[in-house]
């Protein structure tokens, strides 16, 4: 049964250089890489591939010796060109040399209605398309041997510059249904979850379609879980994907093969004509951000500003992300009287409406990376429960892990929750803790114990 919720906690983080709706016209990148970084919970690469080999999209290149079914594939073919490590030989990422024209590894077509569950599973693992199903609790790739008692897929995003749906899925209609009905075939028990907007995922067939409205994070899969149907104990499994993600599937079983071309928003103050971008996951960066990025001081994020991960500019994007975000470094001095913390200042953004600013205006803020502040002993202000819309007390879920508290953690809720339903508490912190970070470390003890 469909639900219309409406959300009253949160906060709208209002940034200039809203990606306008077109798509630039730019050479595809060179180089393309799978990065396991990008994917939470991965520990112990097995390489398929070595420098020198020649790939399709598609091609598996490596896999987790925790999971071995599942295949870390090429998004692009051509050559392996590097495959960079860190310490300890920690794998980084593999580097592909696009060909000039994809090839790509086939994989058999078939009709949707007479797909089982078991071809199904196979094909999404031996393609890639698997790593597009998350799994909550712990928001990693989705366990093989286990069986979701629900999918869940967010269908808008109210993050800071996020991409509009609507436009990156324009035309997709018949993958995005088609992947409907391969998932289908794992749970009848399909939730997406729309906004007030016409928004094109609200005329997909075989998924119960919800409404929610509200300021951010009203858009977090995670958010719409806690109140449609929550996450209960670790033993209860979900699946979340993306519409983007649910197309690939979909286009997979249509068309047979692993492609995975989507529309990238290149956003932010720092960025001229911000606008769009087709392109490929784990596009390198560096052609686009030359033409569009002049200034040096600045950090690129993949991702949003809030839960994103900072990039160089010749950095590669992440596999989920379908924004690149460009602001100012916050490494300028500020004078205390002047333009720093004892200056009455009118033109910052301000959760706690200091100086009178009133936050949820309309206006646009250019805002830089700084912290405005260091790290300090944590304060129970109370403003966290303001920004989470969730029936959780975050700042006592973050001092039970921070005490190492295991059944506190639980009691308090802390299977409901990802990265990014703590990422606004993170922002208005005033004691400038990371508190993503403290949550991935108590999600990764009890995922581990």
């Amino acid at each position: 049964m469909s639900v219309n919720i409406k959300l009253k906690k949160g906060f709208d983080i209002k940034l200039e250089g809203a990606a306008n709706l077109s798509v630039a016209s730019v050479d595809q990148p060179e180089t393309f890489a799978v990065k396991p970084s990008s994917f939470v919970g991965f520990q112990r690469p097995k390489m398929l591939v070595k420098e020198g080999d020649v790939v399709k999209a598609g091609d598996p290149l490596f896999f987790d010796r925790k999971q071995e079914g599942v295949m870390y594939t090429a998004p692009v073919s051509g050559e392996v060109v590097a495959i960079n490590r860190g310490a300890q030989r920690r794998l980084l990422e593999v580097v592909i040399l696009k060909d000039k024209d994809i090839e790509y590894r086939e994989f058999p077509k078939v009709s949707v209605d007479s797909l089982i569950k078991e071809d199904a599973k196979k094909t999404m693992l031996e393609s890639g398309a698997w790593l597009e199903l998350v799994q909550r609790p712990f928001a990693v790739v989705a366990n093989i041997e286990a069986d979701p008692r629900a999918i869940f897929i967010s269908a808008f995003d109210t993050h800071p510059l996020a991409a509009d749906t609507n436009f990156v899925l324009k035309g997709q209609e018949q993958y995005l249904q088609a992947g409907i009905e391969v998932l289908k075939k794992f749970t009848s028990n399909i939730h997406i979850n729309v906004d007030n907007s016409s928004n094109i995922m609200a005329g997909l067939k075989g998924a119960t379609i919800n409404t929610f409205a509200g300021i951010h994070p009203a858009g977090n899969v995670g958010v719409q879980i806690h109140h449609v149907d929550p996450i209960r104990s670790g033993e209860d499994v979900v699946w979340t994907l993306t519409p983007q993600g649910l197309a690939i599937i979909g286009k997979l079983f249509t068309e047979g093969r692993y492609d995975t071309k989507k529309l990238v928003a290149i956003a932010g103050s720092e960025v001229s004509n911000p606008e769009y971008i087709e392109t490929y996951v784990g596009a390198r960066l560096d052609k686009v951000l030359s033409k569009k990025v002049s200034g040096s001081n600045v950090r690129v994020i993949s991702g949003n500003v809030l839960t994103g991960e900072a990039i160089a500019k010749d950095g590669y994007l992440n596999h989920y992300d379908n924004l690149v975000t460009v602001i100012p470094e916050g490494n300028k001095p500020r004078f205390f009287l002047s333009d720093g913390w004892l200056a009455p200042i009118f033109n910052r953004l301000s959760f706690h409406k200091a100086f009178g600013l009133f936050a949820g205006s309309s206006k646009t803020y250019k805002l830089d990376t700084s912290l405005n502040g260091e790290e300090r002993a944590f304060v129970f202000s109370g403003q966290f429960e303001k920004v989470l819309p969730m029936d959780i007390y975050p700042t006592y879920l973050l001092k039970a892990i921070m005490a190492n508290d295991y059944d506190e953690m639980e009691a308090l809720g802390i299977y409901e929750l990802a990265e990014e339903d703590l990422a606004l508490c993170e922002f208005i912190d005033v004691s400038k803790h990371d508190v993503q970070a403290i949550l991935r470390r108590g999600l990764d003890e009890l995922r581990l114990a």
